[in-house]
């Protein structure tokens, strides 16, 4: 018995293709889908929580097909149709911190602006430490906040030792809250950091180190803590709390959290982020700086829409 022709083979291959694209489209971009969630919650807290809300969610299927539990089977059903609702709910800081992720700049392209601020903070942090005076201050990288520096005294000045220790000083208006740094320039002070809602942290940390964790839950932020009873120096991140580092641990951690790893997003969430960063200039067209004396002989630069620079 002979086979069908070549050209036969190929005509129902693509009478196939043509019946069912639709069904091979929907299968990759349900796996995408899939592969981009599994991702999202790789190394986050959320990973064990969903490991598990998938365990059970299986077992009890599994159970219920298994030994025909009618009842159980209907209430399950029900069940999903709230899930996603569940896991909007469940999963928020981890889902926002994804959707900050895919509009997110890079801060520090600059490694000799970068080294400088590491230098700057490093020192900054063992001259608290040794004197035990608390601070907050909290590195921006690609997720900004720009809520938080809202909420504290607009400083916009670039970053040394010496302002950052007058800031830090015990009983000055703006020792209370935290700092926060973009690039290698002071934001804000005395900003109001969301405190970590997390259960089983130690009876020893204060709300310094609460609010830092609460803020790298939320973005991935960079947050030095420095101990006012104990002078001990603590780095926030990714909502872990990494403590008693020393200088030398600190400009280590520093240098590796600061130094741009490289991308390995999807192309196409690339191109939408090129697209959408082209309809969104960072300056409107034709706003050009302006100078304006202030007292004392100093210059300050601002555009047209009042913002400094």
């Amino acid at each position: 018995m002979f086979g069908a022709p070549d050209w036969l083979n190929m005509e129902r291959v693509i009478v196939f293709v043509v019946e069912n694209w639709k069904a091979g489209f929907e299968i990759l971009l349900l796996a995408a889908v899939i592969y981009y969630f599994l991702l999202l919650f790789r190394g986050t807290r959320g990973a064990a929580v969903f490991t598990g809300f998938v365990i059970v969610l299986l077992g009890v299927a599994g159970l219920t097909q298994i030994f025909e539990l009618d009842v159980v089977n209907w209430i399950l059903g029900r069940f999903l149709a709230f899930l996603a609702f569940a896991v909007l709910v469940i999963f928020q800081p981890e889902l926002r911190r994804a959707l900050a992720q895919v509009g997110s700049q890079q801060i520090f392209g600059n490694p000799r602006q970068r080294g400088k601020l590491i230098d700057v903070l490093v020192e900054t942090t063992r001259s608290l430490s040794q004197k035990r005076w608390g601070a907050l201050m909290a590195i921006e990288r690609e997720i900004g906040f720009r809520g938080l520096t809202e909420t504290g005294v607009a400083i916009d000045a670039k970053a040394t030792t010496e302002l950052l220790s007058t800031i830090f000083f015990p009983n000055t208006p703006l020792h209370d809250g935290g700092v926060v740094l973009r690039g290698d320039r002071v934001v804000s002070a005395a900003c109001v950091f969301p405190l970590t809602a997390r259960q089983g942290l130690s009876t020893q940390l204060g709300t310094r180190h609460r609010a830092a964790i609460g803020l790298t839950e939320e973005t991935d932020a960079l947050v030095i803590v420095v101990s006012e009873e104990t002078g001990q120096i603590s780095v926030a991140h990714a909502g872990r709390l990494e403590q008693d580092l020393g200088a030398d641990g600190l400009r280590a951690l520093l240098t590796k959290k600061l130094t741009p790893a490289p991308r390995h997003s999807n192309w196409l969430i690339e191109h939408m982020r090129r697209f959408l960063g082209s309809l969104i200039p960072a300056r409107a067209a034709g706003a050009a700086p302006v100078e304006t004396e202030t007292g004392g002989g100093a210059v300050e630069t601002s555009d047209s829409r009042g913002d400094n620079v």
